[in-house]
Formats: structure tokens, sequence, C-alpha cells
């Protein structure tokens, strides 16, 4: 058992509230939180360590959203437009698939821990990641994933899907959850999709799919035309929607999903989201890169839509840290006030994101895991109601990592 003390703990829970002088009693799981000297004595066998001035106590962060394939990408890729950019992805697959080996995603996974992330959902679309992700002290919800639109070839792509799902099955632990992802509504032919969700269903598995992350991928679905229109006909003359993005949303009724982006996503859209009891996945950086605009957080909260927080890959972000996540949704929601919005954002990296993806974690309360993160500021702001801000402002890398009370060493 051990009890450490800050100059602040952020609980992040529903009501974000902060300790002044407090401190975390845990040892697998989170016994108490409270003020210093209530804790010191009642737990008085307790290890006890105080941190150093201007620490900062709260719950490892949650990268809700990231793929770790494309891990090796750095310029090969083309930004400015969602089409420009799925163009270069299909026509470099291969040799950025090839670069990226274990030692890249086990790279890529350190530092993210070291970043202060102690869960992630990671999105696979070849199981080239799985071995890193089972080695890894990060919390993993594994999705693999499940794309293809030629309706003849549903059998072999469910078959692939299978292969790949039981495989994570088989190795899952604690730590490695497998899970279900359906790439998106213009990439996944309905009938594989169904076929998977009904895995996911039985399973209880958690469930994510990309969904109108672009304005190309909303003329595509309304309307079967535009860039994305002309770039189906690459594949097929007579190329058609599968699907609208109502008759999308409905396939995952029953299933817990994480939707990726939603940028273009209607308020009917958003509310059909939100009465599934499904959350949005907000990648502000990958937004930006891809030119596909922001999305609008005062729609989604209007429709009641939990907001997540993830980083997309290094196929469409400069790097995994979720505090540089952060930072970039500061300077691009500029109609929120500020604490607000950070306070928002620091929930939506650790509660949200655990609750999203069905997890007991992401708040620093009684009888949730001990994943714990340990921050120093170089200057506490003199309204505690500013410390989710400067958190955010000033933090890149957390000082100690704990992650179900066992403290992981950060190199």
């Amino acid at each position: 058992m051990r009890v450490l003390l800050s100059d602040f703990v952020l609980v992040c829970n529903d009501e974000f509230d902060i300790i002044k002088d407090g401190g975390v009693c845990f040892d697998e799981k989170i016994l108490e939180i409270g003020n210093s000297d209530v804790l010191l004595a009642k737990y008085k066998n307790a290890e006890v360590e105080k941190l150093p001035k201007n620490s900062v106590l709260m719950p490892g962060l949650v990268n809700a959203h990231v793929h770790l394939e494309f891990g090796a990408n750095v310029a090969t890729l083309k930004y400015g437009d969602f089409m420009e950019w799925l163009k270069s992805v299909i026509s470099s697959r291969e040799e950025l698939s090839g670069k990226c080996t274990e030692a890249v995603i086990s790279a890529s996974l350190e530092k993210m821990l070291k970043d202060g992330v102690t869960t992630i959902g990671a999105v696979s679309s070849f199981g080239l990641d799985m071995k890193a992700c089972i080695k890894t002290p990060l919390n993993t919800v594994y999705f693999v994933e499940a794309i293809g639109s030629n309706p003849a070839a549903i059998d072999a792509l469910f078959a692939d899907f299978k292969s790949r799902y039981y495989e994570a099955k088989e190795a899952k632990t604690n730590s490695f959850t497998p899970a279900v992802s359906v790439h998106s509504p213009y990439s996944t032919h309905p009938i594989l999709a169904r076929r998977v969700l009904d895995i996911a269903k039985n399973d209880g598995a958690a469930v994510s799919a990309h969904f109108m992350e672009s304005a190309h991928e909303r003329k595509w679905l309304d309307s079967a035309s535009g860039a994305m229109g002309e770039f189906m006909k690459n594949f097929n003359p007579r190329a058609k929607p599968m699907t609208t993005a109502i008759e999308f949303l409905e396939l995952f009724r029953d299933v817990k999903t994480l939707f990726i982006h939603a940028v273009w996503a209607r308020d009917d859209e958003l509310k059909l989201i939100s009465g599934q009891k499904n959350a949005v996945v907000h990648c502000p950086r990958s937004n930006a890169l891809l030119g596909t605009g922001a999305l609008d957080i005062k729609r989604a909260q209007k429709a009641l839509v939990p907001l997540t927080l993830g980083t997309d890959g290094l196929s469409s972000n400069i790097n995994l840290n979720l505090w540089d996540e952060m930072r970039a949704a500061l300077f691009t929601h500029q109609t929120f006030a500020l604490g607000g919005l950070a306070v928002l954002l620091l929930k939506a990296a650790t509660c949200e994101g655990a609750k999203a993806l069905g997890l007991n974690k992401g708040v620093l309360e009684s009888g949730f895991d001990a994943d714990i993160i340990a921050l120093e500021l170089a200057e506490v702001p003199c309204d505690i109601s500013d410390i989710a801000l400067h958190t955010i402002l000033q933090t890149k890398t957390a000082r100690r990592i704990f992650i179900s009370g066992k403290e992981i060493q950060n190199r």
C-alpha cells in the first residue's frame, strides 16, 4: 500500500474535482483520495512519498484512437487534402508496412508511455503491431479491423478478419483486450460489417469505426459524387455507395462503439450516436493535416455525445503525444472559454476515454484501477481554477507513471 502526496490532485471525475494539498492511497486499485493530513492519519502503515513542489497527480492518459502500423512514415505521404492523402497511403502501403518493424512500433509505444499515456485504443489493419502491443506495459484495447467493399470477396475478407481476431483473442491478458474495428461506411461492405459486429456482440467486445471524416465522404454517401466518387470508379466503374450514413450507424445499435472523427456528421447522426450511448473520438491534428475541417464540439455537446481524444497515427500526425493533441485542440476551438475547454479535454483524455473503451480506469476514485501519473509544473497559477489549463500548456511528459499500482520506470 502506497500514499503519494502532491500539491494538486486532478480527480478527472464528471465534476472535475481538484484537491489542493491532497494525495492518493493505492495498491493495484485506488483505495482513497483526499486531503494529505487525513490520508497520513488514516494510513499510518503505508509507504508515503511527498512529491516535489508544483506536482500534480492525475489519472494516466487514454489515447482512444491510434494507428501504429504506419509508424515509419515521416514524409512519404501527401497532406492537405483527404483524397490526395488516401491515394498516397494506398500507393505507399507496402513500402511503409515493410519499414514498420516491431522495433519501430515498440518505440512508439514506449514514447507514449513516457508522455503519460497508460491506455490506448490501437486499430490494427494487418496484425503487424500485435506482438509489440502484447509486450508493452500499456493497457491496450486492440481493434482488429475489417475492411473491403467487394461483395465477391466478403467470405475471404471475413476469414482474414477472423484469423487476426482469434489470434488476438488467444493472446488476451489483463492489459491486452481484443476488440473489433469496422473501417468506414465507404470502405467496408455492410454484410462484412454485420458479420464482424455479430462477433463483437457475442464477445462483448468494444468496437470502433471511422465516420464522416471528410467532406469527400459526406458527398459520396449523400450523392455518389465528388472526388471520392471518381476514386471509387478506379476499382469499379459502376461503383455506388453501399449504405447511407444513417444505415451505417444503425449497424452499431447494440454494440459499444467509438466513432472516429465525425467532423462532417449531421445533427441527426450525432443524436443517433448519443442515443446508442456511443462516443466520438476527436483527432484535431489529423483533421488539420488532411484538410478535413474541425469537429464542432459544441454541436456534439448539444447532441449529448461523449467526447474522447486520440492522436490517430503517424500516417496523419507528426507525433503521438496526447499533450500536443490537447494543445492543438486549445488553439483550434476558439469559441470556447479556455478554462472550460481545458477541463473538457482533460476529461476526454482520461475518464471519457476509459468509459468509451469499457475500462475501469481514467478516474482517481476508490475502486478504480491505480493508473496514475505525476507531473511537475514549472509554475502554478494563482487561481486553482486555471490548473487544468496550465497542466495542458506546460506538460510534455510525465515524471512518474503507475499502471495497476506498479511503477513504470520512465527512461
